[in-house]
């Protein structure tokens, strides 16, 4: 069974950046395909991104492509969002998600088998 725990979201202006992190526990962190969804209130989860096994391939959402970037450190059992350019509507709970099952996770939430509790991001106008 695998443990997520993210961290590093908060309150940020508009045009501003943050950097969350996501540790996992209780598994092999590199046999697992790590991603981001997001959540905000009144929507469905959304898909950001996600990474391979490696690190080696990445998939992004269209939305967030040119703004927020992925990475892993699978010696830390850790992935990261990096969060640039932050705008109001990016204000939600950030959730990262792991499969043991795809070497890149799907775009579907249905295709992970861990989650964690979240992180709030908002971000003030």
């Amino acid at each position: 069974q695998v443990q997520l725990v993210e961290s590093g979201g908060g309150l940020v202006q508009a045009g501003g950046s943050l950097r969350l992190s996501c540790t996992a526990s209780g598994g092999y962190f590199s046999t697992y395909s790590m991603a981001w969804f997001r959540r905000a209130p009144g929507k469905e989860r959304e898909f950001l991104v996600a990474i391979n096994r490696s690190g080696g391939t990445i998939n992004y959402a269209d939305s967030v492509k040119d703004r927020f970037t992925i990475s892993r450190d699978n010696a830390k059992n850790t992935v990261y969002l990096q969060m640039n350019k932050l705008k109001p509507e990016d204000t939600a709970a950030y959730v990262c998600a792991a499969t043991g099952i795809y070497n890149l996770g799907p775009r579907s939430a249905t295709g992970y088998e861990f989650w964690g509790q979240g992180t709030q991001v908002t971000v003030s106008s």
